[in-house]
């Protein structure tokens, strides 16, 4: 049985709303197949930049749905109010696909191809590998509306794409791992750590691009 504070809880940050409207089966299956869709549309860009380039970019995608305690928490910390109707309008990350590419400038080449499709929409571009956060975090994050036909209608769905290379996916991996649970004073020593290893990493995947290239002109 729920317990008093926790529905208080919900009323006060408007958790049962999210949990509702996020949870129901229409947005459940309709984000799914945003994400398939995507997922799709990039196995198609690699498809064509095999073509061009006689080799795959593409190494692994994965996809997400932002759970009720993190749509909740990024409300708080930006001062949102948390309805769904506002959630859906303020954040553009419920929906999230992860696409590692081989090089960083296989990273650049998917998103131009991406460009060219006339069914996807580029919303917004931020792009943390030219200049990384604080953190040291790299990737390139696009905000992307796909259609979605469900239900005898087309909706028009709003995702972020996060497209990096395999060293800069396995530093975020490893900056989520670490940080997880920790308290503020473990947070800044393992922040700092993290920041000079993202540089490392860095100059890693810059490397690897010149020895690529090194090779192609053998």
């Amino acid at each position: 049985m729920e317990r008093i504070e926790e529905r208080v809880s919900k009323i006060v940050y408007g958790a049962g709303d999210i949990e509702e409207g996020f949870g129901s089966s229409s947005f459940q299956v309709t984000a799914r197949c945003a994400i398939d869709i995507l997922t799709a549309k990039l196995r198609i860009a690699d498809a064509e930049l095999y073509l061009e380039l006689g080799r795959n970019v593409l190494v692994h995608t994965d996809g997400r749905l932002k759970s009720a305690e993190s749509i909740l928490s990024k409300c708080r910390k930006k001062g949102y109010d948390p309805t769904y109707e506002n959630v859906q309008e303020k954040l553009n990350d419920l929906i999230g696909v992860r696409a590692v590419c081989s090089f960083e400038d296989d990273v650049y080449r998917m998103a131009e191809v991406l460009k060219t499709h006339k069914d996807l929409k580029i919303i917004k571009k931020k792009d943390y590998i030219k200049t990384p956060k604080s953190s040291g975090y790299r990737s390139l994050h696009l905000i992307v509306e796909i259609p979605v036909y469900f239900q005898e209608e087309r909706r028009w769905v709003r995702a972020e794409l996060q497209l990096r290379t395999p060293a800069m996916d396995f530093w975020a991996g490893v900056d989520h791992q670490l940080r997880y649970k920790k308290g503020k004073e473990e947070a800044v020593l393992i922040g700092e750590g993290l920041k000079e290893y993202a540089q490392v990493i860095a100059e890693l995947d810059k490397k690897m691009v010149e020895l690529r290239r090194r090779i192609e002109a053998i």
